[in-house]
């Protein structure tokens, strides 16, 4: 076989452990509960897993060029699987916000990584293919997440028994991957952490960057305000509430594939601009909403509309100077840390408003942003098509 599947599995089932970093959302309804944080201390719980984005990005890229793909790859799921281990060693606060951060630490490098590895194991069409598949993967873990910690917490006797399935988890994927033989061809780069940040410079990459830095603030910001909703207006239990942080990762998913369809009709901006002023409106209703349906409903629509968001501002980005394909991923991954920094002001502006329309309002401001910049994405092209 051309591409063996013993070969192809093994890095696949990365992006289920990829998938672990959204469990952050339900996780920081479970530590309110047990720790009785406020909704400002809560908040930075997501920042102990995505600030990492920000600092360890294009670090990690250029240890990647020293140490090889699949063991920078095997390094993050040592280090994910030692954060995994410390809630059980000694359940509190400290070693929950540890284990988050070393959950991020090991996420920002996986991101880094696999998906180059994925390019020594296939090529051609077989590549977009599978990345799809391991973006399907992904979305299948973040939905499991809050799943498994309901099952842990009602059959286990207590949540915190999901930090050791995704202990196990991982290191069964790093004994897979270990125990195959992949073959990476030399790489040579003269990147630099200077020259990607240098790429900011140029107004129509400060857009984009900022559009990735406002997706994943507003993607992670869903996913922890959802379960908040049905707790804070429909007084479910935390147990129950995770329902409505899968429910987001279920029309994600299905909006992933509307995305993948659609786009081989419609020009990435026209179909941007549609789906931004579909999710703005689906955020409306949830400011109103009070009943489950309405809550659940408005929850999946904005999942659904803004699923392609991510892949059309990256693609864009990747398109805009093929000379600098390496740095310019580098910089849109590092954007990723907008889900750090988001849900402490969500937090802030939840306690301010004493209720969750207080971070409604900061998932608009992102989303607001969003807008404008498919707005602006046009306008680079015709100036340019113009001289």
């Amino acid at each position: 076989m051309k591409h063996p599947l013993i070969k192809l599995l093994p890095v696949l089932f990365g992006f289920f452990i990829m998938g672990f970093c959204d469990v952050v959302g339900i996780g920081t309804a479970y530590l309110q509960k047990d720790f009785g944080l406020d909704e400002t201390t809560a908040g930075f719980v997501p920042s102990m897993v995505f600030i990492w984005f920000l600092f360890l990005s294009l670090p990690a890229a250029l240890l990647m060029n020293r140490l090889g793909r699949k063991r920078t790859v095997v390094m993050s799921n040592i280090i994910t699987t030692a954060g995994m281990l410390l809630p059980l060693l000694s359940y509190n606060l400290a070693t929950c916000m540890a284990a988050f951060l070393l959950l991020g630490v090991g996420n920002t490098i996986l991101q880094v990584s696999l998906n180059p590895l994925l390019t020594n194991v296939v090529k051609g069409n077989a590549l977009a293919s599978s990345l799809t598949a391991g973006q399907i993967i992904k979305a299948l873990s973040s939905f499991c997440g809050p799943l498994l910690a309901a099952f842990a917490a009602l059959y286990l006797g207590n949540w915190q028994y999901l930090f050791l399935i995704y202990a196990v988890l991982t290191v069964l994927s790093t004994l897979w991957l270990q125990m195959t033989r992949i073959k990476e061809e030399p790489y040579e780069s003269r990147s630099s952490i200077v020259k990607s940040l240098s790429l900011l410079r140029q107004s129509r990459i400060l857009l984009l960057f900022l559009g990735i830095f406002f997706i994943c603030g507003a993607d992670i910001g869903v996913n922890m305000v959802a379960p908040k909703l049905l707790i804070e207006r429909c007084s479910y239990a935390v147990e129950d509430a995770g329902v409505g942080a899968s429910l987001y990762f279920v029309c994600r998913t299905l909006g992933a594939f509307a995305g993948t369809i659609a786009l081989a009709r419609i020009a990435p901006v026209r179909y941007f601009r549609i789906n931004i002023a579909a999710a703005i409106a689906a955020l409306v209703m949830l400011f109103v909403a009070d009943s489950v349906t309405s809550i659940l409903v408005g929850v999946g629509m904005v999942g659904f509309f803004c699923a392609s968001f991510f892949s059309i501002i990256f693609s864009l980005a990747l398109e805009y100077d093929s000379k600098c394909e390496n740095e310019m991923s580098g910089l849109m991954i590092m954007g990723i840390f907008g889900a750090a920094v988001l849900p402490p002001v969500m937090g802030f502006f939840a306690d301010m408003f004493g209720n969750q329309g207080g971070s409604l309002l900061v998932i608009g401001f992102a989303l607001l942003y969003l807008a404008y910049c498919s707005v602006m994405m046009g306008q680079p092209r015709k100036a340019e098509a113009a001289q």
